[in-house]
This record gives C-alpha cells, structure tokens and sequence, in this order.
C-alpha cells in the first residue's frame, strides 16, 4: 500500500498543479470507498481555490479557502494530475476539475482508499486528532523512541509501526530502518537502550528520505502523480529478500511474522 515515501512523492508531484487552481466541478463516480465519499462534496468544494497541498502521515491535505479536504489513498489508491477532457478508465472514482483546464483523478482499484472534507482544523478531525510524530519532523528523535518504548512488552518493530507513537513507518521501512540500525525487529523494546534508540530514529530519517528521493518504492500498484514508478525497491536491503545473501555480511536473509505482518531481517547483523 502507498506509504510515507509514496504520499510525499505525490504530494510534491500534484501541489504545483493545484496550487492557486479554483475547483470548477467535483465528479464522483463511485462513492463506495472506505467511508462514503461526502454527498454534498460537489457542493462544498465548487468555487473553492486550492492554498497549498500538506501532508500528515499518509494523507494528503488539500487546504482550501474555507475548509480541507482529506485524503487517504488505501491500499492501491493514486493521485494523478490529467487533462481535463481525458476519459475515465475503470476505477477512476473521483476528479476535481480545475480553471486550468486540468484536474486532479483519484484512481483506487480496491477501494480502501477515502475523501473527507472538514472546515476547521484538520488536526484535529478523527482520523488525525491522535497520530504520534512526523519521523521528518524536529519532534522525532530516539528519545522520544526511549520513551514510548518504556513499560511496553512489545517487539520494536510493532512500537515503530505504531501510529500513536510515530507515522509512516509501514512495513517495508520498518524492514529497512531496523536493519540498517542493526536492531533485531523480534527485540523487546524495552530491551534497547537510549544511544540505539537515538540509531534507530536517524535510520528511519535516512530510509524514508531516500525512498522520497527514488520516488517511494513500487509493489503492485503504486505510481506516482505522473503515472510513473518509484524505484526505492531496488535499494531494498532485507525487504522481500527471504534467501538471499545479506549485503554487509553473505548470510541469508530472514523471514518471520511479527504482529501478523512479514518481517525480514539479517541475524547475523541485527542483534
């Protein structure tokens, strides 16, 4: 499903196309995604001009003139900028047509995805009122790690995974960043003292900024706001490498299931 990386990825793709755009029609063919979308979305948004396009975890936040609209895009939802007379292909759910002559096309096959509209603050609203820190943000640190991780008998894997505690961090960069900190993901996160800690948060800086930069990671579906893939997956260290040589040290990478999800790791380097 489009992670952190993703979600920067089309943020950065799509907010030089609608900033300073007024939205001019809302088209929604199927309203039948996670939640509903809104029936008076048409309404609400006709006439609006796009402020600027943010990002809080993994959804999107397109600030308006009087309001936001939120979106998630689920597990194979995209955001793509097109023409605005272009045909819709199956599962192209909604569109926002822009004064441009653009518009800005939700594409989400399974549907898991979601759109919501708040007026007021949107840190507020439910789904984002109680997500823990940005990992890119000043706020996040392995102190902040240390302390979440107190009193917890949990694997540190599940405790990075935990969106109270710090968001974006899925599956494969959970992989990734652990490995790269040298950090068993099975390891109780009580167990970890403050200086790997302090290890870990600057791995997660450094993997999820360098997916940014390759573009988010292609499994599946994922395409960026252009319609192009990211490459983050051919710099995979562990992820989906079940078998294969580790490459700091030759040993075979590992698979297990921790908190239902595959988890891949070197025994060898991760203690």
């Amino acid at each position: 499903m489009p992670e952190l990386p993703e979600v920067e990825t089309t943020r950065r793709g799509i907010e030089p196309h609608l900033r300073g755009q007024r939205i001019t029609d809302v088209v929604v063919r199927d309203a039948r995604l996670r939640w509903p979308v809104p029936a008076d979305l048409r309404a609400v948004l006709r006439g609006q001009r796009v402020i600027g396009v943010a990002r809080r975890a993994k959804y999107l936040l397109i600030a308006l003139e009087r309001g936001t609209l939120i979106v998630h895009l689920g597990m194979s939802g995209s955001l793509r900028v097109a023409s605005g007379n272009e045909p819709p292909r199956p599962h192209d759910h909604v569109d926002l047509l822009l004064d441009g002559g653009r518009m800005l096309r939700l594409h989400d096959p399974r549907r898991f995805g979601s759109v919501h509209f708040t007026p007021d603050d949107p840190a507020r609203y439910w789904l984002l009122a109680d997500l823990g820190a940005e990992p890119l943000s000043e706020a996040f640190d392995g102190a902040l790690l240390a302390r979440a991780a107190h009193g917890r008998r949990a694997a540190v894997k599940t405790l990075i995974m935990d969106a109270r505690v710090v968001v974006g961090v899925g599956n494969i960069y959970a992989s990734e960043s652990l490995y790269l900190a040298g950090i068993h993901p099975a390891r109780g996160c009580a167990r970890i003292a403050s200086a790997r800690y302090a290890a870990l948060a600057q791995s997660i800086r450094h993997v999820l900024s360098r997916a940014i930069a390759d573009g988010g990671t292609t499994l599946r579906d994922f395409v960026n706001a252009v319609g192009e893939p990211g490459y983050f997956a051919q710099s995979l260290n562990v992820y989906g490498r079940a078998g294969s040589p580790c490459r700091s040290c030759g040993a075979a990478i590992k698979s297990r299931v921790i908190a239902q999800r595959n988890t891949f790791y070197c025994a060898l380097c991760q203690r």
